[in-house]
């Protein structure tokens, strides 16, 4: 009979033959087998022992160090381990490495999925290729595909030369997806190396930005350009260090002090954070009673609007088990924002700083405060604010440089923002910064004050300074009436019982309840629905 092996059918039994054929010459499985693992190996090795051993003696992991650092123990299961460039020219055709230069995979982290990508700095320095380009898209995809984080673990020299603007191409299918996965699954960069140029962005698009000390670097351009360009001399430690950018620019919204920090750091930040943004905030029992009266805050804050404390004290007595997670700790300082418990339920902590600034809203403060609270909005983590500010600064150099519009944007993220917000009226409430602090005015859900709390347009000696500018004048002891007058107008108006009267604040509460008070708004606040107009977008003052 005639065997027609033509079709679809025909290539079938000659790929069965084929492999019966082998099969017949006696395959080693146990060599195949063999093979795989040290191609495993080869590929965990990157390139090569000498180059991890200068990664080592920089005081650095290596990529696959990191992530086994980062994720629970035996959870990392890396794709595309043996992926390779496809340039040519330059020499580089003759170097292929296994995983080329970034490592990437999923895992978890107490338990918890995440995707993430590791770059190799011991292969080509890093640097993006295609391939690195599309690993790194491919992890991004499945984690906004299944709702999880995505961590970058940045150690590179920047877009790989040698293929020109194919790099450049990578670099931005890796910009798009981070802004199409902003608000939906949440993003960490973790800089634990240099991040140069246009490698810059993506993390700058993330949600948090880790730096360790000494050892990475964040800038578009390098000292040497600068002082090409500019004649300006400076440091790399100066220019793009994470000091320099946890504590002047703000790129920075932590500054750990190694590697083993940064990644622990990591691990409990995403203890605070929700998988995406259709779910809660993991909720974690504690010991700490609900019911806990505070007897400390009733003399922590002065009776005098004038005298500093430091409100991270009050925050730490309200929270659970005095655990509180500081964002941009280094930056804007009369801001504090950050992560804490009120009886297990995680919540987004933003607070005005007395003993910086007298707490005053500035340019940085505002930026730094909507930054966070929109983040807080877009995974479901309640608000909780305690407010004792006197303004916003004056001065030529704020008005010059954008208050107005800076100053909005932290107004327009508390106005959008849905989740619970509770706010705690510890001391003074002055002026537009009254009504921008997650007043009731602008959807606050529920606002609580401290009895010696002040609540006006402005204080009372600059409010008599102009109500009563001509009776102070003519009085024959100026000073004496000025004090009586300023007394009085405290009595009438800067008190908190005005506000109550109206329904602008829900209750007058003595301090040592106010961990009680906070857990149980969040309680009856924890079912809560609102929402938006519909609409494409806002367009947040920039």
């Amino acid at each position: 009979m005639h065997v027609n092996y033509g079709g679809t059918l025909g290539r079938v039994a000659v790929v069965f033959a084929d492999i019966m054929a082998v099969e017949g010459e006696g395959m080693d499985r146990e060599d195949a087998i063999q093979e795989l693992r040290e191609l495993r190996e080869r590929a965990r090795l990157g390139g090569g022992e000498e180059r991890v051993e200068r990664q080592h003696e920089k005081g650095k992991m290596t990529a696959h160090e990191r992530v086994e650092a980062l994720l629970d123990e035996g959870s990392f299961r890396e794709l595309d381990a043996f992926a390779t460039h496809r340039s040519t020219g330059f020499g580089v055709e003759e170097r292929k490495p296994l995983g080329d230069s970034v490592v990437t995979g999923f895992g978890t982290i107490d338990g918890r999925q995440v995707y993430v990508f590791s770059q190799d700095f011991t292969v080509f320095g890093g640097s993006l290729s295609e391939v690195h380009a599309e690993k790194v898209c491919k992890v991004m995809d499945l984690a906004m595909k299944n709702g999880a984080p995505v961590i970058g673990l940045n150690d590179s020299g920047g877009a790989r030369i040698q293929e020109g603007v194919v790099s450049l191409a990578g670099y931005a299918h890796i910009f798009l997806r981070n802004v199409l996965a902003s608000g939906v699954v949440p993003q960490i960069s973790a800089i634990m190396g240099p991040c140069a140029g246009g490698a810059v962005y993506s993390p700058a698009m993330t949600d948090f930005i880790l730096m360790t000390k000494e050892t990475s670097h964040m800038f578009i351009t390098g000292p040497e350009v600068i002082k090409e360009v500019t004649r300006e001399e400076v440091s790399f430690e100066e220019l793009g260090g994470a000091m320099a950018h946890a504590s002047k620019s703000g790129v920075a919204h932590f500054a750990a002090q190694d590697e083993e920090q940064c990644l622990d750091t990591i691990r409990e930040l995403l203890s605070f954070i929700p998988q995406n943004n259709m779910e809660d905030p993991p909720f974690r029992p504690t010991e700490d009673p609900e019911d806990r009266s505070v007897e400390a805050l009733e003399t922590m804050v002065p009776e005098s609007p004038n005298r500093p404390y430091d409100v991270k004290d009050v925050i730490r007595e309200v929270v659970d088990g005095g655990h509180f997670l500081e964002v941009h700790e280094h930056w804007s300082a009369n801001i504090v924002v950050g992560f804490a418990r009120f009886g297990g339920r995680s919540v987004g902590v933003v607070a005005n700083q007395p003993a910086v600034l007298a707490g005053v809203l500035d340019i940085e403060a505002s930026r730094k405060g909507a930054r966070f609270v929109r983040f807080c909005d877009a995974f479901n983590i309640p608000l909780v604010t305690f407010v004792d500010v006197p303004g916003f600064l004056p001065g030529v150099d704020q008005e010059h440089n954008g208050i107005i519009l800076n100053g909005a944007k932290l107004l327009w993220a508390f106005c959008e923002a849905t989740v619970p917000k509770v706010t705690i009226i510890t001391r003074k409430a002055y002026g537009g910064a009254y009504d921008v602090m997650s007043s009731k005015h602008i959807r606050g859900d529920i606002s609580y004050a401290w009895p010696t709390s002040e609540i006006a347009v402005m204080g009372p000696e600059g409010a008599v300074s102009i109500i009563f500018r001509k009776e102070i004048a003519a009085a024959e002891d100026p000073e004496a009436e000025r004090e009586r007058l300023v007394k009085a107008y405290r009595e009438q108006f800067a008190t908190p019982y005005v506000a109550a009267g109206r329904g602008y604040v829900d209750d007058v509460i003595e301090p040592r309840e106010t961990r009680s008070r906070i857990i149980e708004a969040l309680k009856m606040l924890e079912n809560k629905r609102d929402a938006n107009p519909p609409k494409k977008h806002g367009n947040i003052p920039l």
